[in-house]
């Protein structure tokens, strides 16, 4: 292998496949990356055998070949370098880097050492604008519980129908569900929104999708096989993937969730969210060891108290105004709960539904139909 690429380039290419290589003691093929070259571009590939990441750039290819090296060890080095063109080159399974004023060998491995990463079939698969997927994933994506018991809920839950994404996470005291509503994106020919069809995917990568892909522009590709799913972004220059992020699935049903979803609510609050968000950080500084943190909803006088009390550090009270329909109550959450579900939304005015002392209370952004969080509140009875 000889090639010439751009320090800049190849940076970018290291920092992204370095996220999942592993300091692995019985596996240690894993802590490298696999550097081949394909026709006119470089591919760099990474593994933890339940998630893949692979990436690709132009490069000037004068001799093809593939190598298997220290995935840290080349990306530090590569990040402390200018932005020059670098020269790799391979010599009796090390590899060699040269730049301008810098030239270092890096003893390589066997590439056929390297696990196989598992090629993906375009068969079934629909695309979706990028931002757009991942700013929906993000609003759920932090309500996952790693669960041995119940591996089911320790991922993301995805559901596809023919105008429909359906995303939801849950950890039993607290679920989002987020809706996005195709009519307006282009179909891709071999759309998969011709049928439903669902899988729950593992929390770290889901993670590392947004990590990747948060701050990037373009048209996303999911790919879907039984037991696993890619997802693709494309490059800019020419028709070619960039990044593609290939990950095992979680196997076992998601639960019925929409049972839970109260059809109806007994009071319901409009509220700036921002305040609300404050007020309850406020409460969770004096709180005590189960986080607990109680709200008072004065239909009559339009107004919320938020308390809460420890013995070891004082006790905090506030007021809140709001539009409130229905019944007056008292009712306990664990502020982290809250904060959590408030957070994640960036709306000014939020909808609080709630169904007595013991039932869910149910989070809406005013302006969008298709998110909802729902959160169980303290029995403390």
């Amino acid at each position: 292998m000889k090639l010439i690429i751009l320090q800049e380039k190849l940076k970018e290419g290291l920092n992204i496949i370095e996220r999942i290589t592993s300091k692995s003691l019985t596996l240690p093929i894993l802590n490298n990356t696999l550097i081949k070259t394909e026709k006119n571009f470089i591919n760099l590939s990474s593994t933890d055998l339940e998630i893949a990441i692979l990436w690709w750039d132009l490069a000037k290819i004068e001799k093809e070949g593939k190598i298997v090296v220290p995935s840290r060890l080349l990306s530090s080095f590569i990040n402390l370098i200018p932005n020059k063109p670098i020269n790799l080159e391979i010599e009796n399974l090390n590899l060699i880097v040269k730049s301008e004023n810098y030239k270092t060998q890096i003893k390589g491995y066997n590439p056929d050492d390297f696990p196989i990463i598992p090629v993906i079939k375009e068969e079934k698969f629909f695309s979706i604008e990028n931002s757009t997927f991942c700013q929906s994933l993000s609003q759920v994506v932090d309500f996952t519980n790693p669960s041995l018991t119940k591996p089911e809920i320790s991922g993301i839950y995805f559901n596809f129908k023919k105008d429909l994404i359906t995303i939801t996470a849950t950890d039993s005291f607290r679920l989002g569900e987020k809706k996005i509503f195709l009519e307006n994106f282009r179909k891709e020919k071999s759309s998969l929104l011709d049928f439903e069809y669902s899988f729950i995917l593992p929390h770290k990568t889901a993670r590392e999708i947004l990590n990747i892909f948060g701050e990037k522009e373009g048209e996303l590709k999911i790919y879907f096989t039984p037991n696993q799913v890619m997802f693709e972004l494309p490059m800019e220059e020419v028709k070619h993937p960039k990044i593609q992020i290939i990950s095992r699935l979680i196997e076992g049903s998601f639960p019925n969730y929409q049972e839970i979803i109260p059809k109806k609510y007994e009071t319901e609050i409009i509220l700036n969210r921002e305040e609300f968000l404050n007020q309850v950080k406020l409460a969770s500084l004096f709180s005590g060891k189960i986080n607990e943190v109680k709200l008072k909803i004065n239909s009559k006088n339009q107004q919320i108290e938020i308390s809460s009390q420890n013995p070891e550090v004082g006790n905090y009270n506030s007021f809140l105004s709001g539009q409130i329909k229905g019944q007056s109550l008292e009712i306990s959450f664990n502020h982290r709960f809250l904060i959590d579900g408030l957070s994640n939304l960036k709306n000014q005015k939020i909808i609080f539904e709630l169904n007595g002392e013991e039932g869910p209370g149910v989070i809406k952004p005013i302006d969008d139909p298709g998110y909802i969080y729902l959160v169980m509140p303290i029995k403390t009875s």
